[in-house]
Formats: C-alpha cells, structure tokens, sequence
C-alpha cells in the first residue's frame, strides 16, 4: 500500500495516478490499516500544545480539514499522524454520487488542487455508522468535528430542512458540528452567506441546538464554515451575524473561485475550488477581518494554503486559534502535520 512507504518514495506513484484514484486508494489503505499494527508505518507522535476553545481541549491546534474524509471512513487512521482535531465530512442525508468525472486536478507548480467533488457522500447514515466505529483517536484525546450540507436535489429555499436533518444526526457523535454554507460546487450554495439568509438558516439552528444540548445534557459548539471569496464589506456582515445568532466559532476559509494565482495553467479553466498555496492571501485575508470584527476571544479556525509550518504561523499571526490542512497533506504527507504543530507551539 502506498502508505506503507515514506512519502517522499510514494508521492510520485500517487501522482502518476489520476488525483482522485489516489485519493482513494490513500484514504482505502488507511481505513483497512488504521486498527492493525501496520499504522506504525505513518504514525506519528502528537506533538502536545494544548488549547481550550469552545469549551473543548484541543492536545493541539493542527486539524485536518473537512473533505478529505467525507465518509469518516479513516479517523483514526488520519489521528495518528499527530492531528490535535480531525473535521470529517461534508456530509449530506440521502447519499449523493457528486459531479461527474473527472472532477478533481493537480496544479503541482502551484502545490494547488481544483475540485469540484460536489458533496459526494454515502449518506447519514453511513456516516454515523462510521464515526461510531472510531475510537481510538478519542480515546487518546483528539477532538472530532462533523461538517453537514444539503444535498444538491434540495431547492436551496429548502436548505434549512437538510440541516437540521444533519444536526439532529450528527450531534450524539460529534465534539463540535460545522455548518458549511462555503463550497463553490453546490449550486446557490454560497448564497447561504448573504446577511438575511445566514441569519434565517442560523437562528433555527441554534434553537434546534439548544433543544438538543438540553435533552442530551451536553452542549455541543456549532461552527460556520465561510468562503474566502468575500470582501471586507461582507465579511464584516457575516462577522455581526455569528455574534448575533450566538455560533460558537467559525472557519475560514474554505476553496476559492479566484484562478488569477494559476493563469495559464493547464487547469485553470476547470470550474471547481481552487485549494493550496494560491488560496493563501485570500484565506488569511479574511481571517485577518473577522478577528477585527469579532475581537478577541471569538474562535476562529483558519484554513487554506497551510504548506509548511511558516504557513500555519502566518494564520495565527492574521487571527486564527487553530489551523486545518488539506492540501498540504498531498502536496507534503504526514510530516506537515509535526512541523505546523511545532511552529504554532514555538
């Protein structure tokens, strides 16, 4: 399995495939691995820097972004590489096949991807089903947060229903649930940002949420997750509107649309988000206004570009507590993860 080798030996096999047959072979390999003594061959020691946010103890402030693991197939696979917090999902309630085919591409002079995946899932369902059968990354302290969508047959008047469809599911199983309103490849999605309409699909969610830390006795933190295709004006709007509707955090930024980074290349004309280095500006941008909007205290989880551990110290620096990455982990494999962890704790 490719896993098995250093990465600086299996990243060229891995890009000789097609980006989305890597994917998956990577992410199989960890899920059938990930509870055998093979894991030694990419586990690696959590580097401990522990944080508090949201009621909840990060061992670190290194995650691994949504969307790598949209199924939750492998966490406690990916937990042993050193992540402090693994976000699964995007997860939709009826299963979805996503775009189709051929939908995700490598810009490697860029250290960039483009997707345009289209919350292809297995469904609730399956889901829980498979975050119910992770345990060890828990057990030893990790944080899990699940990320819920609508499923793109759904009129996007009708957003909020999947939602709280989602919310309802996830919650017994999840340290915080992620609301994304941010991907470029569900049609109107983004829409979801505008004032009226975050705070029309916020302000139910919130009720619902309290409604379920009630019954169950534990309150679990609802996190945003925002687009980093905004300017100064929205992102001020969007910043009120999470104060108002009493979300415990937010997450920027998720891929963009932008292609003025990678002009010329090959795949730039590819519709889909743009995530890597070309995403960096953008992203820290955005998390630079929020924390101006916000203040201190607010969390703020800051992702995208993160490719060394320079990059994850540009995010604190701009106002993020925590860092995710993604496409880093392609473009660099585990060793990221021990090198952003020892940057943000130096």
């Amino acid at each position: 399995m490719p896993m098995l080798l250093p990465y600086a030996f299996a990243r060229p096999a891995l890009f000789a495939l097609d980006p989305e047959t890597a994917h998956e072979l990577t992410l199989e390999s960890l899920a059938r691995l990930q509870h055998t003594p093979w894991a030694c061959a990419w586990s690696q020691r959590r580097v401990d820097d522990p944080v508090t946010l949201a009621g909840l103890r990060f061992p670190n402030r290194v995650g691994l972004a949504a969307g790598l693991d949209k199924n939750g197939r492998a966490i406690d696979g990916l937990g042993a590489m050193g992540f402090g917090f693994i976000e699964v999902g995007t997860v939709t309630p009826v299963a979805q096949p996503g775009n189709p085919k051929p939908r995700m591409f490598r810009l490697p002079e860029h250290e960039a991807l483009i997707n345009r995946l289209g919350f292809n899932n297995e469904g609730l369902a399956a889901f829980i089903a498979n975050v119910q059968r992770a345990n060890r990354f828990r057990a030893q302290g990790g944080v899990l947060g699940l990320n819920i969508g609508k499923n793109a047959a759904t009129p996007i008047e009708d957003a909020l229903s999947d939602y709280l469809k989602g919310l309802d599911g996830v919650y017994p199983h999840a340290d915080y649930v992620t609301v994304n309103i941010s991907s470029p490849n569900t049609a109107n999605l983004r829409s979801l940002q505008g004032d009226e309409a975050l705070k029309a699909l916020l302000d139910p969610l919130m009720t619902r949420r309290e409604q379920l830390a009630a019954q169950s006795g534990r309150r679990v933190p609802l996190f945003v997750k925002i687009a980093p295709d905004l300017d100064d004006a929205q992102v001020t709007v969007i910043a009120q509107t999470l104060r108002d509707s009493g979300v415990d955090g937010v997450i920027a930024t998720n891929t963009t649309l932008a292609r003025v980074a990678v002009a010329g290349h090959q795949h730039a004309g590819e519709t889909g988000g743009l995530s890597g280095r070309p995403v960096v500006a953008a992203s820290n941008r955005v998390i630079a206004g929020l924390r101006t909007a916000l203040g201190a205290g607010f969390p703020i989880i800051g992702v995208g570009g993160v490719l060394c551990g320079a990059d994850a110290r540009a995010k604190r620096e701009a106002g993020a507590d925590l860092v995710q990455i993604y496409t880093g982990l392609i473009y660099k494999g585990p060793a990221l993860v021990t090198e952003a962890a020892q940057a943000l704790r130096a």
